[in-house]
């Protein structure tokens, strides 16, 4: 068993630290917060992001970074989209070369468009990335209700060692080398997840979230293979699986942020009620930035922009998209 660092200790980070301590790999997490270290230390638990949830005894927490990736042969990136390339400058001169980074942040950078894993690898280029997604709350995971990930990686043996040491009998993984079908599934599921809110939040039923995830699917896989990606992901794990759990499950940060913006609250007060990051919100623009550099029609994604960043309400945007120019599916 490989030993594993943690970078983040959010309600993701920990539930992985969670499974893999328990399933025998000797496991640190680093926090930015002393309070969240000496909690995971002391009181073995993590109540802002997992709360109810018991930690190992033997998963420990630091803020020294050093002392965090000591002897670590895989790390997992943790942090939120928006500070990841921030985190893996700091944390630079604590890599040693081949080590395999695994991020699972899901979303794209703001300004440069890059996939995440392109943005660490920019970074740490001495190191291995690969991807962790799929249908996957960490409420869940940290619970060990049974669930299947996918690890994407352009470097096949990479990601066959990381299957290896991640699985267990109550978390199974595949493995892809598909990285751009698998970020951007991952990415804009989060839009259509703020879509799928939006529709309950208005009061709109089943047809509507039905269609909407549908054409929703459409758009990530048309973005997705202008840019290079594999069709076949969008029907995986990292697509309709993760478009799935996302749309229809209140842990979804995604979802919820939508019910509430469905119901009339601006997206200031949208956020300070959800109080955690809502990648959806993160990720819109950067897709509707790169629609235009591949020249895709992503409808729903627009939309979506529209009502965050330019007034419109909700309704409209829903009549709109509903009254456009018939097309052949």
């Amino acid at each position: 068993m490989k030993n594993v660092a943690v970078i983040g200790s959010g309600s993701w980070g920990t539930a992985l630290a969670i499974i893999l301590t328990k399933y025998d790999h000797q496991v640190k997490i680093w926090a930015r917060s002393q309070a969240a270290v000496d909690e995971i230390n002391s009181k073995h638990t993590n109540e802002k992001y997992l709360p109810g949830v018991t930690l190992p005894e033997t998963l420990t927490a630091t803020t020294d970074r050093t002392a965090a990736l000591e002897g670590a042969e895989i790390v997992i990136s943790a942090v939120p989209s928006r500070a990841v390339r921030q985190t893996m400058t700091d944390f630079v001169p604590y890599f040693k070369p081949g080590t395999v980074i695994v991020n699972v942040a899901k979303g794209l950078e703001d300004g440069s468009l890059l996939r995440l894993s392109q943005v660490i690898q920019e970074c740490v280029p001495q190191c291995e990335v690969c991807v962790l997604s799929g249908p996957s709350h960490a409420e869940e995971v940290a619970r060990e209700i049974p669930t299947t990930c996918l690890i994407a990686s352009e470097n096949e043996e990479v990601a066959k060692m990381v299957q290896k040491e991640f699985m267990n009998p109550k978390f199974r993984i595949y493995t892809s080398t598909d990285v751009i079908g698998v970020e951007i599934g991952a990415a804009l599921k989060n839009v259509m997840a703020l879509a799928a809110g939006m529709n309950d939040g208005l009061g709109f039923g089943d047809n509507s979230k039905a269609a909407l995830m549908t054409r929703g699917i459409a758009e990530m896989k048309r973005l997705g293979i202008a840019m290079g990606g594999k069709a076949e992901t969008f029907a995986g794990l990292s697509g309709i699986g993760d478009l799935i759990v996302t749309c229809t499950s209140m842990h979804s940060r995604n979802r919820r942020a939508g019910i509430l913006l469905g119901q009339g609250k601006s997206l200031e007060e949208t956020l300070a009620e959800v109080k955690m990051v809502v990648e959806g919100v993160n990720t819109v623009q950067a897709a509707c930035h790169l629609a235009e550099k591949y020249h895709v029609d992503l409808p729903i994604t627009q939309a979506i922009n529209d009502v965050l960043f330019h007034g419109k309400d909700t309704q409209t945007a829903v009549l709109e998209l509903m009254t456009r120019e018939g097309k052949s599916e």
